[in-house]
């Protein structure tokens, strides 16, 4: 999900909280402000080829998606880990990656620049990308985003080590139509962290607010009281302006349902559904309210329907904050 830097556009993400009880919070503010997201989990991957310096590495074997595990034995857990090998380097370098959860070596000559030996490539460390804030505690500066969990590139929750959440607008909207999701593109505002990120679980994602969000705060509601009809949702779909959008609920699951599809909800607002299609990437985490209670956040999109997708009940996202 690419480096953090002031207006870059960034992909959708398609992370331990003090006790936190859901009985200790009956109100909390939906946001549904865009946020960007940076999530380590101390590992260092190949992004991208310099188009001069990479070609060598490429013709060596080494692609994109590569995890760098060692540089002549040493572990590299950062960028900078990087960089201090290469300097101590005298010529050819033996770099170890996996690949696809296998092993294999491969020997480098890095470039000598004015900036210090480089490999050519650009590096990304864990997942950066933008969600949507679901709701924010004032009492404790506590916030959620997303509804589910972030995955590593294998499929499986990525273990974070830190993370920080920052300002962020929405640039460009890529329209979502039957079977091709759609995504918000969007960049980060400044460089200065808003927050810490704490904990990624199946249930969403969670940090502790430097700055907060002046938004109304809501009572939450408990799963019985969660019914099928008219709801609405808060989402930034451009710049940094959060809207209210109708949608339906059409189907209530059991909350034991753990995977952020404990609702079935149709997008009805004419002006979201033409805009974005209906549910898009990087609108998990957008709070879903209904009857002037806080119920839940958007976390899934129908691949082959966009005006439909799935979302997790308020109480579950705060039991995993718990």
């Amino acid at each position: 999900m690419k480096m953090i830097t002031k207006r870059v556009a960034v992909a959708l993400l398609s992370l331990w909280l003090l006790p936190f009880h859901a009985n200790a919070a009956q109100e909390l503010a939906p946001v549904g402000q865009v946020v960007g997201l940076e999530l380590r989990d101390g590992s260092v991957s190949v992004a991208a080829f310099d188009e001069e310096l990479g070609a060598q590495s490429r013709a060596a074997g080494l692609q994109v998606g590569d995890v760098i595990e060692s540089i002549d034995g040493q572990q590299i857990k950062t960028s900078e880990d990087i960089r201090r090998v290469l300097t101590r380097s005298h010529g050819m370098v033996d770099v170890q990656v996996s690949r696809e959860g296998k092993k294999q070596s491969i020997s480098l000559t890095p470039h000598i620049t004015g900036d210090g030996p480089k490999l050519g490539i650009y590096l990304k460390q864990g997942v950066t990308g933008i969600g949507t804030v679901t709701w924010y505690d004032k009492d404790t500066g506590k916030f959620a985003t997303l509804g589910h969990g972030v995955n590593n590139g294998n499929g499986k929750l990525l273990d974070m080590t830190q993370g920080n959440a920052y300002d962020a607008r929405v640039l460009t909207v890529r329209k979502g139509k039957s079977g091709e999701p759609g995504q918000l593109m969007g960049a980060i505002e400044r460089l200065e962290p808003i927050g810490e990120l704490t904990a990624n679980t199946a249930q969403g994602v969670f940090g502790i607010s430097r700055e907060g969000w002046p938004c109304r705060e809501l009572p939450v509601a408990k799963t019985s009281e969660i019914k099928t009809g008219k709801a609405k949702i808060l989402s930034t779909v451009s710049g940094v302006d959060v809207r209210e959008y109708s949608v339906e609920i059409l189907k209530i699951y059991p909350k034991s349902r753990q995977t952020g599809r404990n609702l079935l909800i149709h997008v009805t607002d004419p002006a979201l559904l033409e805009t974005t299609g209906g549910i898009v990437q990087g609108m998990s985490g957008s709070p879903i309210i209904q009857d002037g209670k806080l119920v839940g956040a958007v976390t899934h999109v129908l691949v082959n329907d966009p005006t439909t997708g799935y979302g997790i009940f308020i109480e579950n996202m705060l039991d995993a904050a718990a």
